[in-house]
């Protein structure tokens, strides 16, 4: 039996309300692409809305690299750095942000992911540092985290450990897999592995492999990462010291290909941050934008492990559909696809730009699948998916409502 998430009494208007994260030990290992067995796994994941009695109302929703299973609602027990902590999260959601999940304007009563029509369905990834086992996890073998000893890992490994938790839970069939960046990675990754067992998928600013510009930046972000000597070879766990100069690197450079140049300017310009003249320091942030973007590192290192961060970050630049599925096609690695399929992608994102979502929409319509491409005009780079929620909103309902 899967127990109810959602605190009616103490709702909000509008909020699937209190949530708590919960935890379910797979019972079996996960193949991985590697070629190792991982065991043991454990999952966390939020659940909103009720299952209904045939069990076919459920839509997963699958997280990007920096999210978690807190999806929607008010965590119970707040953490102490908020997931929505992206551009403008401070200016969206005031004093309730730390406790609300990242995409709570999209999960709830009337919201794109309707929860009084869909059981929705959230989980930490694979490798994740949030509940579900990763490298901060006990290795069995020795008694110590994992640290850099954790297999690599990819997108397929993510979505075979959701379909091992879902069958834990009695769910063979879904509605929907919806999630957007290395979310919608999964989404796409489930209509070709799983075909038989999704009615739709969501794809919001994803694509079919990320282009080279994007491989690079991951590998500046990971570099800076290793090369913190507080790294000390990925086994930091418990020496009291952690690589978070290295992480607030990556976490920086990361940030700034999530935006764009116009929302740059038009937030920050070249204002000063402390004075109506520049200091003369090279130590210390002169302007907003960089104060800010210090102020995103430190909030980022206090709630994410860095070697979740180079995990994830490598099965998301790995992740190459017709390289894995098409022997160099897309088409033909879109073959199996039998789900419905909607592709939201924003005009000013670069990093997962318009044109990839262009070239999935091609290769569907070419071989004759159901699809719906829309392209949103929004200033605010890869963040859109995060922000522009109330846009995103009537596309999604008009589109599930077709089921």
């Amino acid at each position: 039996m899967i127990p109810p998430m959602v605190s009616a009494s103490t709702s909000p208007a509008g909020s699937v309300g209190y949530v708590e994260t919960q935890y379910l030990d797979l019972p079996k290992p996960v193949q991985l692409d590697c070629g190792q067995e991982l065991h043991p796994i454990r999952v966390a994941y939020e659940t909103y809305g009720t299952l209904s009695p045939e069990r076919d109302n459920v839509i997963l929703v699958c997280h990007a690299l920096s999210g978690d299973a807190h999806a929607a609602g008010f965590s119970k027990t707040p953490p102490q750095a908020s997931t929505r902590d992206g551009f403008g999260a401070a200016d969206r959601d005031g004093s309730a942000g730390s406790g609300l999940g990242w995409w709570d304007g999209m999960i709830g009563p009337g919201k794109a992911f309707d929860t009084d029509r869909f059981f929705v369905v959230a989980t930490n990834l694979l490798g994740g540092c949030s509940g579900t086992t990763g490298p901060s996890s006990i290795d069995p073998a020795t008694g110590k985290p994992y640290g850099s000893g954790f297999p690599v890992i990819t997108v397929a490994d993510m979505v075979r450990t959701e379909r091992a938790f879902l069958d834990v839970l009695g769910i063979e069939r879904l509605a929907a897999v919806a999630g957007g960046s290395l979310g919608g990675m999964q989404a796409l990754q489930w209509a070709i592995l799983f075909p038989d067992q999704v009615d739709a998928i969501v794809v919001i600013a994803s694509t079919h492999a990320l282009h080279p510009q994007g491989v690079a930046w991951n590998a500046i972000a990971r570099n800076a990462i290793m090369g913190d000597p507080a790294w000390q070879g990925g086994h930091y766990y418990g020496t009291g010291r952690a690589p978070d100069a290295g992480m607030g690197v990556a976490r920086m450079v990361g940030h700034v290909t999530y935006l764009s140049a116009p929302a740059l300017d038009g937030k920050f310009g070249r204002r000063l941050q402390f004075a109506d003249d520049i200091r003369y320091t090279i130590a210390e942030p002169e302007f907003e934008v960089e104060s800010y973007l210090r102020h995103q590192a430190d909030s980022f290192v206090k709630r994410f492990d860095a070697n979740t961060y180079l995990f994830t970050s490598r099965a998301l630049t790995y992740f190459d559909l017709a390289r894995q599925h098409g022997g160099g096609s897309l088409a033909r690695a879109l073959e199996p696809v039998s789900a419905r399929t909607l592709l939201i992608a924003f005009s000013s994102d670069w990093l997962y730009p318009p044109s990839a979502s262009e070239e999935i929409e091609e290769a569907l319509r070419a071989l004759g699948k159901p699809v719906e491409f829309q392209v949103i005009e929004a200033p605010y780079g890869h963040d859109c998916f995060l922000l522009e929620e109330a846009r995103q909103t009537p596309l999604i309902r008009h589109f599930l409502a077709e089921r």
